[in-house]
């Protein structure tokens, strides 16, 4: 038996347990090895049910004398109810919404329980605990392991049967000796056993470290190792044209800020090199990424080179468009749009003015090369565009499009492999950073033109709502716009007790605020189901002040430049992640007035109010970056399932010290081995890990 062992060949696994198992992505024994427990039940901290008197979490083990099911009282909630005793004592157990554990359940039985004690009308009592008959608690270790579960695979079933399996497999060693020593870590083998059955909670420690040194170690490995691929291919080097670029930016309204230029020069210096540049510009929201970027267009552009900037959605590619042909159009350069719906050509010709034409039409001139910017969405990627001589590609919001993606405009060349500039308003954590984007240098805007003033974010309870209203009258009366925020499109056919249910949709907040809170002023709306004509003419009217209030769903979340609007309302504020809660405010802010956010939220909860309180004491995305860190940890953050990686992973990458050490060791090992011609399994691995890896 190995890793590669299908899972269907281990004892006790039939058809049907292999489909379950699937389900949860477990196909062979190194995915059923790999499947850790995500916490540790301590047996040897049991309490006598006499000595329970707080509530608070505790261990009891005691004889089940009674089992019950029912229905409550108020809204009807089915429960199992149990009651349990040990030699000092009794006390209930219930668990909501769970029925069937009354059959599971049996009278005499032994459990071990472990949860919070609540008190209630009968006293104190056991709520929703985790429960272990302990008759497969026979063992030496005082740890359990509880793992993620699925209907029909319980913790103990999983226990059970990667216990036969470590009694049976030789675990061979998976990093160079030199790697091991170095870095302090134990054995593989002793990891993956110390990890399913531990000996002590230091055990798991090291343990988990050993597997997220690994983890981490790989991933670098294969970074790196694309990194390197990359610097040996055949680039397009573009030559720096100092006149032109100062020419733009003397006819700037505005200053370029010390980290522009900064950022400007290093992507410039990139593109001089005959190996192709992969940079990530990192800025915050407002930090002026665009005309940056623009800087490094205009340089590719008057080289004969083509361009193309794709962003994720037709509104901001339309933003995109105009606002950089006006900045391009006195250097004579022709920029189209093509979004999949109509397709657009700024011309020298027409004096800056907008033509549309076929879609085919502008097909040709990109292909034929008579085309040096163009601007658009997903329809870029399309098989029938295709470029005479593209030098730079440019990602907006690099995060929202995959690897795929990015490969194939990146294919669209004729000759040499483009230089690639991703950009992003969501910054990360340094730490971070260090470990995901391995492969990619990294250019930081962190500082923001002098005249912006922060935007003032309050939160707004229920009760202050009227007071909230008021202020946006009188601010609205003074010429402002206002962006009201709704999570949803439409009303919701929800479930009562859904989170959903209660949220506001953008069509009836229009119609509340139009005809009931605002009847004086002119209400727009604008989401993602309306047509693509109808998006622009909103936007066209909110941006020539025919509209004062648009009510709009996340599709003004990225980009959206309205400099009069300075006030931003966002309804069901603890539905969006905080990363989103700063861009919906760096939709204001972009005059030289005061702007405000108001968080609107229903729910009142600790954590709810603690989240959102980091937004207001945030005032850079930097800030807010790594609180969001400490709050929901590297798996939230970065999204769990694209990485593939159990909690202790993903906390890890938080850890700077073991990152910078996988790192090293990686760059250590590539020094001396390129192609890892003598590490042939290092090298198996980190294909695999390519291959599965979903880094965006």
């Amino acid at each position: 038996m190995n890793f590669s062992t299908p899972i269907d060949k281990v004892s006790n696994i039939g058809p049907v347990y292999k489909k379950r198992l699937e389900k949860m992505k477990v196909k062979n024994v190194g995915d059923l090895l790999f499947h850790f427990p995500f916490r540790y039940e301590d047996l040897s901290r049991k309490t006598l049910i006499s000595s329970i008197f707080h509530e608070e979490k505790y261990v009891v083990c005691g004889e089940v004398i009674s089992i019950s099911s029912g229905k409550t009282a108020y809204r009807h909630f089915s429960y199992s109810k149990a009651k349990i005793k040990d030699s000092s004592g009794e006390i209930e157990a219930v668990w909501f919404n769970q029925p069937y554990l009354a059959k599971t359940i049996k009278k005499g039985e032994t459990l071990l329980l472990s949860g919070n004690v609540k008190r209630s009308k009968d006293g104190l009592c056991f709520t929703n605990p985790f429960f272990e008959k302990t008759d497969s608690l026979k063992k030496k270790n005082k740890l359990l392991p509880i793992y993620p579960e699925t209907k029909g695979v319980s913790s103990k079933w999983i226990r059970f049967i990667i216990s036969s399996v470590l009694e049976k497999i030789e675990i061979k060693e998976t990093l160079p000796g030199e790697t091991i020593r170095k870095n302090g870590l134990c054995s593989f083998s002793w990891a993956l056993r110390e990890i399913h059955s531990p000996s002590s909670f230091s055990a798991v420690k090291k343990a988990q470290k050993r597997i997220s040194f690994e983890r981490i170690f790989l991933l670098q490995l294969s970074l790196l190792k694309q990194k390197m691929a990359l610097s040996l291919q055949k680039g397009v080097p573009v030559p720096i044209d100092i006149e032109k670029i100062q020419e733009l930016v003397s006819q700037l309204p505005y200053k370029l800020t010390d980290a522009q230029k900064k950022a400007a020069w290093q992507i410039l210096k990139d593109m001089e090199k005959s190996s192709p540049m992969n940079r990530l510009l990192e800025g915050d929201v407002g930090s002026g990424k665009t005309i940056v970027a623009v800087i490094a267009s205009l340089v590719a552009t008057r080289g004969k080179y083509q361009v193309v900037l794709m962003a994720p959605t037709e509104v901001l590619a339309r933003q995109h468009f105009d606002e950089i042909a006006k900045l391009l159009w006195r250097f004579k350069i022709d920029i189209g749009l093509l979004t999949g719906k109509k397709d657009k050509i700024r011309s020298k010709k027409l004096k800056g003015d907008t033509l549309e034409i076929s879609k085919e039409k502008l097909i040709k001139k990109i292909r034929d090369g008579e085309l040096l910017f163009l601007v658009g969405t997903h329809a870029l990627i399309e098989e029938k565009v295709r470029f005479k001589n593209l030098a730079l590609v440019i990602l907006d919001e690099q995060h929202r499009f995959g690897v795929e993606q990015r490969a194939k405009l990146c294919l669209k060349k004729s000759s040499g492999i483009p230089h690639l500039l991703s950009m992003t308003a969501t910054p990360i954590p340094r730490t971070l950073a260090l470990t995901v984007y391995g492969d990619l240098s990294l250019s930081v805007i962190d500082e923001m033109p002098k005249e912006r003033k922060s935007v003032i974010t309050k939160l707004v309870s229920p009760k202050k709502r009227k007071e909230a209203y008021e202020f946006i009258r009188k601010e609205i009366k003074k010429g402002r716009q206002a962006f009201f925020i709704c999570p949803r499109i439409e009303e919701s056919e929800e479930k009562n007790d859904s989170p959903w249910a209660n949220l506001k949709s953008v069509e009836e907040e229009k119609e509340n605020l139009s005809q009931k809170i605002f009847p004086e002023f002119r209400v727009g709306s604008l989401h993602g189901k309306m047509k693509s004509s109808e998006k622009e003419k909103t936007m066209k009217d909110f941006k020539r002040k025919k509209i004062d209030i648009l009510v709009s769903t996340s599709v003004v979340e990225v980009g959206v430049d309205i400099r009069n609007a300075g006030i931003i309302v966002i309804e069901g504020a603890e539905m969006f992640g905080l990363a989103q809660l700063h861009q919906f405010r760096g939709r204001v802010g972009r005059g030289d007035f005061q702007s405000y956010c108001f968080l609107f939220t229903s729910s009142w909860g600790e954590k709810i109010k603690n989240r959102l309180n980091a937004l207001l004491s945030s005032k850079t995305g930097f800030q807010l970056a790594e609180k969001d860190l400490e709050l929901r940890g590297p798996g939230d953050f970065l999204g769990k399932r694209q990485w593939g990686n159990p909690d202790f992973t993903m906390n890890a990458f938080r850890d700077r010290s073991l990152v910078e050490s996988a790192k090293d060791s990686a760059k250590n090992i590539l020094q001396k081995d390129p192609n890892l011609t003598k590490h042939p399994s290092l090298r198996k691995r980190t294909e695999l890990l390519k291959e599965k890896l979903h880094l965006e």
